[in-house]
């Protein structure tokens, strides 16, 4: 009685699956530790009254942002791993197109904020002016927009600091001490301070002559524009940059699957 063969293992390559192994551990591990932050922080706030903001009027949680990019990185990442360590084609071709959905949603959000700009424009600045009325409503969209308007982009509202007369607590009508002003993240701030002055932007509003001289007076989403428009090279090469690494993933793991069925066909033959 003939001996049976071994299983040869040549026609996988150790280098493909090692590599689509390490690349997806890579980006499990981050997903993982994205997710975990925005669950941390959306737990140290109260978790119902978010949930209440979700099902009524939708606002775009810092938190929640987390959650669900961590745990779309989280899985994908997950599939690629055990599909390339188990060699199982069902798994990998999941991840391929799962991988494929998301570039080509990139590709198309790109495309479409492209050719309708105007429109993208409009409605970044009513979420903008969405999220400055509930400023003080969420800790971490106030240390987001505070992030934006202090460090990042040196502006002031959506479209100037008038847009804080949205929020209750700056509005001119307001019965507290920050009536008719903005956050303090609005300021200038003088030179050399070290301790940061939170009452800078009280009132500031009511004297539009002198404004200019205490707060910055361009509004986020023309500062952000602006932005966009200095630094477009490296964000083209960021943009080019995570599309390739896209499209290697799906060529190296569509090029794992082909190895193993391949293999899966010589085992047939050899039985």
């Amino acid at each position: 009685m003939a001996k049976r063969r071994s299983k040869d293992t040549s026609e996988v390559s150790l280098c493909i699956k090692y590599l689509v192994f390490g690349f997806n551990v890579f980006f499990w591990l981050i997903g993982a530790g994205v997710a975990a932050i925005g669950i941390w922080a959306w737990s140290e706030k109260d978790m119902f009254n978010n949930i209440s903001k979700l099902t009524g009027n939708f606002i775009l949680d810092p938190a929640l942002i987390f959650m669900i990019v961590g745990g779309v990185i989280f899985i994908i990442g997950f599939l690629g791993c055990v599909g390339a360590l188990r060699e199982n084609r069902t798994l990998l071709l999941i991840f391929c197109v799962l991988l494929g959905i998301i570039f080509l949603a990139e590709v198309v959000v790109g495309v479409l904020g492209f050719v309708y700009k105007d429109w993208l424009k409009e409605q970044i600045t009513e979420q903008v002016k969405k999220f400055i009325i509930n400023y003080r409503e969420d800790p971490d969209l106030q240390n987001l927009i505070d992030w934006v308007q202090e460090s990042w982009l040196l502006c002031c509202g959506a479209s100037g600091p008038n847009d804080w007369n949205l929020n209750p607590y700056f509005n001119c009508s307001s019965p507290s001490a920050e009536e008719c002003g903005v956050p303090f993240s609005c300021c200038k701030g003088a030179a050399g301070e070290v301790i940061v002055n939170k009452q800078c932007g009280f009132g500031v509003r009511k004297n539009e002559a002198t404004m200019g001289e205490k707060i910055y007076t361009t509004g986020c989403v023309a500062a952000g524009e602006t932005w966009l428009m200095t630094n477009l090279i490296p964000v083209a090469g960021v943009a080019v940059g995570v599309a390739l690494l896209q499209i290697l993933g799906i060529c190296f793991a569509q090029n794992l699957r082909n190895d193993i069925e391949a293999q899966r066909s010589k085992w047939e033959r050899t039985r």
